[in-house]
């Protein structure tokens, strides 16, 4: 990530914070009863419950230190109100003459393909990013694939 930020749109950002609370609450009690059954039953040095526990647990904190610092390097994606695409912006495409696609723009954390969300770090979102309706790009993949873009329409 450029500058070491981390670039989201509200719902990313609605959608990360979520999941740090779901985390944080019941995901970590979950893991705190499991490990009181787990000891319970006596020998840890061959119980794999409990170690089922302690790696689920690691899982857990490790996600959570994660988010943090996503949040604390979170750059919020402002609304552009030109008529370019940039990062935040739906774009409905035509790629190699095919039927028109509609695409969401968003940062490399929220990028989705099957549900029409590019990275505007992908090859497809570097190439558009700048245009506007219209225009057309062309770009090589890195299969040695040649896509003719063209931008019908940006919103």
């Amino acid at each position: 990530m450029e500058n070491n930020k981390f670039k989201l749109t509200q719902a990313g950002l609605d959608k990360l914070k979520a999941e740090l609370e779901r985390l944080k609450t019941t995901e970590r009690e979950n893991n705190l009863e499991a490990l009181k059954e787990a000891r319970a039953q006596g020998d840890l040095s061959e119980n794999a419950d409990y170690d089922a526990a302690r790696d689920e647990q690691a899982r857990i904190e490790s996600r959570i230190k994660e988010i943090e610092n996503i949040l604390k390097n979170a750059e919020l994606i402002t609304e552009d109100k030109s008529k370019k695409i940039n990062i935040g912006k739906t774009v409905v495409v035509e790629i190699n003459d095919k039927e028109p696609v509609e695409y969401n723009i968003v940062g490399a954390l929220e990028a989705d393909p099957f549900n029409g969300k590019i990275s505007n770090e992908s090859p497809v979102g570097k190439a558009i990013i700048g245009h506007k309706k219209g225009d057309s790009v062309m770009i090589k993949t890195e299969a040695n694939r040649t896509l003719n873009i063209k931008i019908v329409d940006v919103k």
